[in-house]
Parts: C-alpha cells; structure tokens; sequence
C-alpha cells in the first residue's frame, strides 16, 4: 500500500483508532499489569503500536485491513495476559468495526497468544508459530512486538533487561525463520526489511 494513502486512513480515523489505544490501555491497567514492573503496561502497547503504524503501510492489502491490524498490536496480549477470551476480543473489536475487520482483528490477538507451558520454549513452541505463519498480519505484529521488546531491553540496563538481551540474541535465527511466511506473495504475510534490519542492528550492538 502507498504510504501516503495509510497515513491518510490513519489520519481521518485518529478518533477511532485512539478509543482502541485507550480501551487497550484501560484493559491492562484493570488488571494491574507494567512493563518491566515501572510503567503502565500501554508503555509497551504503544511502541508496538508505534512499529505498526511506521511500517504498515509495506504489509497492508487493503484500507479495511488498517483498523484489524492497529487493534492486534494494541490488544495482542489481552488474551495471554489481561484474562480476555477470544470471544471477549471479538467482541471488543466488533464494537469498533465491522463483523469481518472484527474477525480478522481477534485471529491476529489468538494467533500471538502464547501456549500453556512451563517453560518459555513450551510455551512458545511450533504450533504457536505455525498459528502466527498461517493468521494474515500476525508475522507483521509479533514482529512489531519482538522489536519493540529489543529496542527497550537495548535501551535499560537492570539484571532484567541485560538478560533479555541475551535471551533474544540466541532465539534470533530461530525467531525470524518460524515467524517467516510460506506464502512470500501474500504481502499480509510479509516481514519488513527495515524492521527486520533495525533488530539486527540493536541486537548485535
């Protein structure tokens, strides 16, 4: 899609698109949750927000498509994290969309949702990532979210985030090839280069 025409559906839909950013801020506020346990847990939902609205223009197909993809990146741990049910999203979504934009908005939120496990590797293991390869834009937004994780644990230097830093060097490789698509002519599918290049960038610093 032509930047120019994603910036202008963002632009003329900025009061709808910030009732998804407040619904989602008020969500995990709810539930008493932070990010790196000193912000407010939107700190987090509006950097990955802000990866998607800088490179959703390289994998949007269509107009309709922009509101189901900024509400994945705001809503996309309400399920893992903020006790929604997949019914519960849809829902939410359909208040603010149409049935089928709320359809697809609520497949982005399952696709991210990790599984039940003990361990990280569990619960982020090859049926999750076949769910994340097969669900238009949910590559797009889990990469929108890996960077925004990276750029913030390359940024802050407590135990927590050093460790990070080196947890997501190693899965790097691995990461980037099971989020990858099968279908590279689907653009809703695809995995921006510059997002891409800007996490090699933080990551081997």
């Amino acid at each position: 899609m032509d930047r120019e025409i994603f910036e202008r559906y963002v632009t003329q839909h900025g009061a709808l698109l910030r009732d998804i950013r407040e619904s989602a801020h008020q969500l995990h506020d709810s539930v008493n949750q932070h990010y790196d346990g000193v912000h407010p847990y939107g700190y987090h939902l509006d950097m990955v927000a802000d990866a998607v609205f800088e490179h959703g223009h390289l994998v949007c197909a269509a107009e309709a498509d922009i509101l189901p993809l900024v509400f994945g990146a705001y809503y996309h741990d309400s399920i893992e994290d903020a006790r929604l049910t997949y019914n519960d999203v849809r829902k939410c979504a359909a208040r603010l969309m149409d049935d089928g934009q709320a359809y697809m908005a609520a497949e982005i939120v399952y696709a991210l949702t990790n599984e039940k496990g003990r361990t990280r590797a569990e619960r982020a293991g090859e049926r999750y990532y076949q769910g994340i390869r097969q669900t238009p834009y949910a590559p797009f937004v889990k990469l929108a979210d890996r960077l925004a994780n990276i750029t913030y644990s390359c940024s802050h230097s407590n135990d927590a985030n050093r460790h990070m830093r080196q947890v997501y060097r190693g899965e790097l490789p691995h990461f980037l090839a099971a989020i990858a698509p099968a279908d590279t002519a689907d653009q809703r599918f695809a995995l921006p280069e510059p997002m891409v290049a800007a996490i090699h960038a933080l990551i081997t610093d």
